[in-house]
C-alpha cells in the first residue's frame, strides 16, 4: 500500500508532506463486546491533532510554554464502522476553520488494511493564557499565527 499524505485544509502544500497519525489498537482499548469502547476515538483525535501540530511546527508544548493553551469546545464523532483489538487506524486529521481565536478540526479514521471507513470526528478549540483568557494570536503571538497561514489555505 501507497503511503498516504493528509492535505492540511484540502491543500496539498508544495514541498510540505503531512504524514497521517496510525495507532495500533490495544486489547485495554476493547469493552465486553470485544470491540474498542467508543470513548478511545476521542483520544485518538486528540492525538493525531498534537501530531498535526507538531508536523506544522505548533507542537503543544512549545504553545505552553509560551502560557497558550487551548482547550476542547466542543467534540463529535461518528462511528460507521467497528475497530478491533490489534486493527491499524489511519487518522487524518484537517483543519477546516482558524481565524486566530478559534480553530476546528475534522477527522477521517480508516483501517489501514482495507482503508474501510472508521470514524469521522469533529473538535473545535479556542486560544486562551494561562488565566483563562480568550487570545487572538494573531495580536498576541504573529509568528504562531504565520504557522497556521503556511499550512492552510485560510
Amino acid at each position: 500500500m501507497a503511503e498516504r499524505q493528509i492535505e492540511v485544509y484540502g491543500k496539498q502544500m508544495e514541498g510540505i508532506v503531512i504524514h497521517p497519525y496510525e495507532h495500533h489498537a490495544k486489547y485495554y482499548e476493547t469493552d465486553q463486546m470485544g470491540i474498542i469502547h467508543h470513548s478511545n476515538y476521542i483520544r485518538w483525535m486528540e492525538e493525531a491533532r498534537m501530531d498535526l501540530m507538531d508536523q506544522i511546527g505548533l507542537s503543544y508544548k512549545e504553545m505552553e510554554a509560551l502560557e497558550i493553551i487551548s482547550p476542547v469546545l466542543s467534540v463529535s464523532c461518528e462511528y460507521h464502522s467497528m475497530v478491533h483489538f490489534d486493527d491499524v487506524v489511519v487518522i487524518e486529521p484537517r483543519i477546516v476553520k482558524y481565524n486566530g481565536i478559534k480553530m476546528e478540526v475534522e477527522y477521517r479514521m480508516t483501517d489501514k488494511e482495507t482503508g474501510e471507513l472508521r470514524t469521522t470526528g469533529r473538535s473545535s478549540h479556542c486560544f486562551l493564557n494561562r488565566s483563562g483568557r480568550p487570545i487572538s494570536l494573531k495580536r498576541s503571538y504573529p509568528e504562531l499565527d504565520t504557522k497556521f497561514f503556511e499550512y492552510t489555505d485560510i
